[in-house]
């Protein structure tokens, strides 16, 4: 009896591991298959290009790595980033062009005070 107590806690948690291990595993092959010519990538060695072509015979990806091409196995693209219509497809809006941020009035005010401060010390002296 006590066998039994100690086995079952085990058995759920190795069935919620082997599920999301599934999850994860179908959600990266989702992201493979959606992989077409264009996209930007990341491979498992931090090496990022752009996919030229997919072979699917062989499974395997080329990629333009600014005028290299390069082949790839599909299983070895860790990460692949939307092209530009896909992110505005998915948002809906146009994105920032200009990525500089604007300055705020806290920002502002410091620095109004910073010089206030300077020009004090700037008398006393």
């Amino acid at each position: 009896m006590e066998i039994l107590i100690m086995l079952v806690p085990i058995i759920i948690l190795m069935y919620f591991m082997q599920r999301s291990q599934k999850k994860q595993q179908k959600k990266r092959q989702e992201v493979l298959d959606s992989m077409r010519p264009g996209n930007q990538v990341v491979t498992i060695g931090g090496l990022h290009g752009v996919v030229s072509e997919i072979d699917d015979d062989k499974k395997t990806v080329t990629l333009d790595c600014e005028g290299i091409f390069l082949e790839f196995d599909r299983a070895s693209i860790r990460t692949v980033k939307p092209t530009y219509s896909e992110q505005t497809a998915q948002s809906g809006s146009v994105p920032p062009t200009d990525n500089s941020p604007e300055p705020s009035e806290d920002m502002e005010d410091r620095n109004a005070d910073d010089s206030s401060q300077e020009d004090k010390d700037e008398s006393q002296e």
